[in-house]
């Protein structure tokens, strides 16, 4: 039974990983393209409604990552492997402390209604560089997670 909870556990971290993984990455694939079309009179509707969101989506999920981190890290304390959820959780805080005191100040620069369009693109540069930052974080956290799988499959198939 233990086995089986730390296993859906585990699986918990990876699936937050990956979600984090595809937001960023529909990010940089899908939006960030048409960021130089985004104009004061447009940008709002694009941008504030939908990061508000994912914030405060983000937040409670970051909450779960984070006990579900300190699990694996618990359990994996004495393998090889106790380095996948210690990077993990590294990645979370840093990823958070990004959010939380760089990119925050810039979303709520934009919900203000930024009415000068040089800052607008300013604000905008700033802050699509700095999640590409946030999403590199998020693939090093996946790519740890999919490690970690890949090493538990072939331990299993090796062991049947």
């Amino acid at each position: 039974m233990k086995i089986k909870l730390l296993t859906l556990n585990h699986a918990l971290l990876f699936l937050c990983a990956s979600m984090y993984l595809g937001t960023g990455l529909s990010l940089i694939l899908f939006s960030f393209p048409t960021a130089d079309q985004l104009t004061i009179d447009n940008y709002y509707m694009q941008f504030v409604p939908q990061v508000t969101a994912a914030t405060q989506f983000f937040t409670y999920m970051t909450m779960v990552m984070l006990a579900s981190a300190a699990i694996m890290i618990w359990s994996e304390w004495k393998t090889p492997q106790r380095w996948v959820p210690i990077v993990v959780m590294v990645g979370i805080l840093a990823a958070t402390g990004l959010t939380k005191w760089v990119i925050f100040p810039l979303n709520d620069e934009m919900a203000a209604h930024i009415t000068d369009p040089a800052r607008l693109q300013v604000v905008l540069g700033e802050w699509m560089n700095l999640n590409k930052v946030r999403v590199s974080i998020w693939c090093v956290q996946w790519a740890c997670m999919m490690y970690w799988f890949y090493h538990w499959a072939v331990r299993g198939k090796e062991a049947a």
